[in-house]
Order: structure tokens, then sequence, then C-alpha cells
């Protein structure tokens, strides 16, 4: 990779994960497990930041799951001492929709000073557009961003379709939709999401999978002022995803767009 040519821009991850040492192996063996693929890195905190530091990632959208209602509370006290010790990470919190109290739950993300609430349909086995998931989006709506798994061909939880009808139901709730808004399926996924309004896509875990072209055609039927640059770690490498990245062949406009300038506008920051 050519760093003085790619140095000028400024560069946010809008997807990673992180999780406490203890289970951090644990953790990131499971997600590889899950998805048939090895894993690039470990998820501690401090291997995100050594892999974002070799492109210049001056920001970390960081993120865990509970699979478990009873998990949630301290996966949010985790991500928000991490964020604590390091100020370039931005932090999101979880819920599940079996919680109990999701009011609680919801004031809990906004006290611990996290900026939004991450789900993953797959993970928490939960249709995204059930009833049960509502409750969150009723909660958040006008409140707090969603970023939300998008996409797998083995399950039918977080189908384009059903990104499509938590956006009809809550049209103004933030969403980003994950994996270019559907991982293996993306054909479906820009043919129903594309053009909607307060609905974003990060590229993460997308672009290993097709070609540069068709990866830039979704990005651009979406529209890169719609687009976020992603890696998903501990699955990628910030190396290797950025590599994948300039492939692309964008104009010099788009990739700032996708790089910050996006992530920016959408969250105001």
């Amino acid at each position: 990779m050519d760093k003085d040519k790619y140095g000028q821009y400024e560069i946010i991850d809008a997807h990673s994960h992180i999780f406490p040492e203890k289970i951090a192996e644990i953790a990131t063996v499971s997600i590889g497990n899950f998805y048939e693929m090895p894993m690039s890195g470990c998820g501690l905190s401090a291997k995100l930041v050594e892999s974002g530091e070799k492109i210049g990632v001056s920001m970390y959208l960081v993120c865990s799951t509970a699979t478990t209602p009873h998990q949630t509370a301290a996966i949010n006290r985790f991500i928000a001492n991490e964020c604590s010790l390091h100020p370039e990470f931005y932090g999101f919190g979880t819920t599940h929709p079996d919680s109990e109290d999701l009011a609680a739950d919801i004031d809990m993300i906004e006290e611990l000073g996290l900026h939004g609430v991450k789900l993953h349909p797959d993970f928490q086995k939960f249709n995204a557009d059930s009833p049960d998931a509502f409750r969150i989006y009723e909660q958040i709506e006008g409140r707090l961003p969603l970023l939300i798994h998008c996409g797998d061909n083995r399950y039918d939880y977080s189908a384009p379709k059903r990104i499509l009808n938590i956006h009809k139901n809550f049209p103004k709730l933030q969403l980003m939709a994950a994996h270019l808004g559907g991982y293996q399926r993306w054909d479906d996924a820009v043919d129903i999401l594309a053009g909607l309004d307060n609905v974003r896509f990060d590229v993460s875990s997308s672009m290993a999978f097709m070609s540069p072209e068709k990866a830039a055609g979704i990005v651009r039927r979406y529209g890169a002022e719609n687009c976020f640059f992603g890696s998903d770690f501990p699955m990628w490498t910030h190396e290797e995803e950025l590599e994948r990245f300039f492939a692309l062949g964008l104009t010099e406009e788009e990739n700032r767009l996708v790089l910050a300038d996006s992530f920016k506008a959408f969250l105001g920051l």
C-alpha cells in the first residue's frame, strides 16, 4: 500500500468490534467459526488500534453484541470504559429484544455517554422486523442511531426486506445497514434499499467477496454520500480493507466521502 499517496485522507472506521481481554480470543474464534473463515486479528482494543494506526485511522466506531439479555449491562459498561481509555473510540451500546426493561437499557446507553445501538439479528436470533425488535426502535427513533448487521444466505433474520420494513415503520430512525445492506445478499440489498432517507451503509465484509467493479457499482447506486468505510475488525485488518477500497477506483470526492465525510455528516460530528 502506498501510504504517502493515501495519507492525504482522513479515515474513520465505522464498524469494529472489541471484547474484554479475558474473552477476546474465545469471542474472536467464535465469530470465525460462525462465518466459517479465519479471523485476521484478535478483538482487543490494543490490537484494533495497532491495526488502524497502519493506515492512519482517526476514529473507530466500537461495539459488541449481547447474545442474551443479561449480557447487556456488562457489555455497555465495557464499551464505555474502553472509550474513556481511548479518545479515538466512538462507542455504540447494545440491547436485546428479550430484555425485560428496554427503556432502562437505552437510558443506560445514554448515561454511559455511548452514541448509538448495535444489533446483530443473526447472533441474537431474532427477526429484525419482529414486534419485539420494534420495541427497541420505538425507544431509539429520533434519539440514537442504529447499526444493524444485515444479510446472510444461511438465515433470514436480517434480510434486506426486513431492513426495508424497519425503515417503513420508523422513517426517522437513523439506520446504518452494515455490509452494504446485506452480507451475501448484495443484489437484493441494493435493489430494495437504495434511495431510502435516513439509511446509510458501511462497506465492511463486502469487498472481499465481489469484484471491485461490482462493489463500486453498489456504492454508486447508494451514493458515496451514504456509504462509510469500515473494517469489521477483527474479521479483517485495516490494510486489507483499505487496499480493497482503493481498488474500487472511485473519484477523489467519493473516496473522501466514504472514508470519513459521510459518517461525520450523518452523525453530526
